[in-house]
């Protein structure tokens, strides 16, 4: 059994392999980078924050890490191929690559109040730029496969309704198509590919536990049936194991890291422990 577990945890060593992470700066492309590190990788991350640019590099200087950390812009296309570039230069290959940059932008409304500017925005930062930088490189994750990945970082919104986010959730929506599409084609090359679609995860861009009014803080328990919100260490977890030759044959698919949120469809459990899919009951209600 000891050596049958030494095997497990050897699947999860990246030893000599390279990721680049997009928006490695904070929140799960921060924990992602550290996750990988931690494997034993060569990590590199394009981040549009310099603060959080400069920070990250000492902190991987300072811990020993391998690594390349760009600043830059992800919608911007030449700054993706100069990426690209540089990671050729500097590493020869790719080995993972985590699309992880995407943002509601704070674009939150009806969508007959949506203007060309808006979707266009939400375009550039939810889909356009994860074409962009896939496509640039795969050639490099070509040339160290079979056995290189691609892990699309996508939301919950992709396969449930949210209203006042319509534009935003139609593009987490088109990723899966485009990771479905994408891992059947790059399959005989030996490259996968596949997405997490976390659920409301706490990090600098969404910070969950300051949307919540003190008040109702004591509610969040029976909000999740897991009973938290997700933290971006959970995402990396996600992002570690579809990379790995622990999911060597999954490809195409979601890994849904939400809590059971997506599974509960809407039910959660009242103030006295039972469950409801409205929010107020009198009587008997709908409570089960």
């Amino acid at each position: 059994m000891t050596g049958s577990r030494q095997g497990r945890a050897a699947l999860i060593d990246f030893t000599g392999k390279t990721v680049l992470v997009t928006g490695g700066g904070a929140g799960i492309g921060r924990a992602a980078i550290e996750a990988f590190a931690l494997a034993g990788a060569r990590v590199a991350t394009i981040e549009i924050d310099v603060a959080r640019a400069a920070e990250l590099r000492a902190a991987l200087e300072c811990a020993g890490v391998e690594a390349l950390v760009v600043e830059g812009d992800v919608t911007d296309g030449a700054a993706v191929a100069a990426l690209a570039q540089a990671i050729e230069t500097r590493f020869g290959g790719l080995d993972v690559l985590v699309n992880n940059v995407g943002d509601f932008l704070m674009l939150v409304g009806p969508f007959e109040r949506c203007s060309d500017e808006d979707i266009d925005r939400l375009y550039a930062t939810n889909l356009r730029q994860v074409f962009t930088v896939t496509r640039a490189m795969i050639p490099l994750l070509r040339r160290n496969a079979p056995g290189s990945s691609i892990v699309n970082v996508s939301s919950i919104e992709g396969f449930r309704a949210i209203p006042n986010c319509t534009v935003y959730a139609t593009f987490k929506a088109a990723l899966t198509g485009f990771t479905k599409s994408l891992g059947v084609e790059l399959a005989p090359s030996g490259i996968r590919v596949n997405l997490i679609a976390p659920e409301t995860t706490e990090t600098p861009q969404v910070r969950v536990a300051e949307l919540i009014a003190e008040e109702h803080q004591g509610h969040i328990p029976r909000w999740i049936p897991l009973g938290r919100f997700g933290t971006a260490q959970d995402m990396a977890g996600g992002i570690l194991f579809l990379a790995s030759p622990l999911a060597s044959w999954v490809t195409g698919t979601a890994l849904h890291i939400d809590g059971g949120a997506l599974a509960a469809g809407g039910w959660y459990r009242d103030p006295k422990g039972l469950w409801t899919n409205v929010p107020v009951v009198t009587g008997n209600g709908m409570n089960f």
